[in-house]
């Protein structure tokens, strides 16, 4: 776990009491995509609200940003639903607060909510490079593709002051070792520069997230996440600058925005996008819950249809944690949702993934680049 220190936090946050699912929260706490703070699966104490509480007197809830003091920056999976092994996690948390996103039971190792912590209590890397640059000259390390992020945006708001993400880039540009970025942000543009010099030695890959095409229902399922039409702006930016990219239409939410794979497919390869590829949604632990608060208060005629066909890929449930299942669901609407993207995908001229990313070019400080047997 790391050390976070809440006397380094920015902004001080007067919301994140355990709070019911009341619907008056959502409306007063504008831009966040929960509207409670659900219990913590790991702590035996939860703090239930006196019955005369007001929700209403209560403040919103800031952000606050609490620095980390890990000693180690790159963490390694073995999981077979993932294309990478090596990631690195510049934040914890997501300001963002997309209200399905799967990486929100995350913080509660950490002793925080699921819910409003995960996405108004962001732990901060600030070392992150200073860390990434020690481990990448270490000769334990062995070049191979790092992931940014795994469970969390690398762009999300907090970057365009910080420039932790930015650093982090300009580190593996020196190293020249190959990065597959993923965000929903258009921040990622910026750095246009730091991913061409890399993209010259097939060492850098960018996947922007679309999960509707529709602003006023993105505002309300990604509050603070960059608006589809300028995410689409990235991918034009990103290609016309040489760097390789493309569109995961990801999280797909059956019943809400599956229809709009096939237009946001054919918008991201007029932009410039390379290749595409389809991600169920996930609801796994406590994000079920919100989710389903979600669909309540936002698309309450909707919500039974979501839900059910949810089930219907989850064998009943909410979520298959099972290896290959999890991000493709089962059953004839899965397959359906699959076949649609297939299709889109076969349709627009883009492929299923990204090209193969290269760690020839790889150099230790110095300059030189490291003899490798590459056979």
């Amino acid at each position: 776990m790391p050390e976070c220190s809440a006397q380094n936090a920015v902004a001080s946050d007067n919301g994140s009491a355990q709070l019911g699912s009341v619907s008056e929260l959502r409306d007063r706490w504008h831009g966040r995509g929960a509207a409670s703070n659900p219990p913590n699966r790991f702590r035996r104490l939860v703090l239930e609200p006196d019955a005369d509480w007001n929700p209403a007197q209560d403040s919103a809830p800031a952000t606050q940003f609490l620095l980390d003091r890990s000693q180690s920056i790159i963490s390694c999976n073995d999981s077979p639903d993932l294309g990478f092994s090596a990631s690195l996690n510049p934040y914890r948390g997501c300001e963002h607060g997309c209200a399905y996103c799967f990486a929100r039971p995350t913080h509660e190792h950490m002793g925080f909510s699921a819910g409003l912590d995960f996405e108004t209590r962001i732990v901060v890397k600030d070392k992150a490079p200073e860390l990434l640059r020690r481990e990448m000259a270490s000769a334990r390390w062995q070049p191979q593709v790092l992931a940014l992020s795994g469970v969390t945006d690398p762009y999300q708001p907090v970057e365009r002051r910080l420039e932790i993400t930015r650093r982090v880039l300009r580190i593996l540009a020196e190293f020249r070792n190959p990065v597959c970025l993923v965000t929903k942000n258009a921040l990622v543009a910026r750095d246009r520069d730091v991913l061409a010099d890399l993209a010259q030695h097939r060492a850098a890959a960018v996947n922007l997230s679309i999960t509707t095409l529709d602003s006023d229902l993105a505002r309300k399922l990604e509050p603070r996440a960059t608006l589809p039409v300028h995410r689409l702006a990235a991918i034009r930016q990103l290609a016309q600058a040489g760097v390789p990219v493309g569109v995961l239409v990801a999280p797909v939410i059956p019943g809400l925005t599956d229809h709009e794979i096939p237009s946001i497919i054919r918008a991201a390869a007029e932009a410039g996008a390379g290749w595409a590829c389809t991600l169920m949604v996930r609801l796994p632990l406590a994000v079920g819950p919100l989710f389903t608060a979600w669909l309540e208060h936002h698309a309450p005629g909707l919500k039974d249809k979501v839900l059910g066909r949810i089930r219907a890929m989850r064998g009943g449930e909410l979520n298959d944690a099972r290896f290959r299942k999890r991000m493709r669901g089962e059953g004839v609407l899965a397959e359906q949702i699959a076949q649609l993207g297939r299709v889109a995908r076969r349709r627009a001229g883009l492929a299923r993934e990204s090209p193969e990313l290269s760690i020839a070019a790889f150099r230790r400080p110095g300059g030189k680049q490291m003899e490798m047997n590459l056979g």
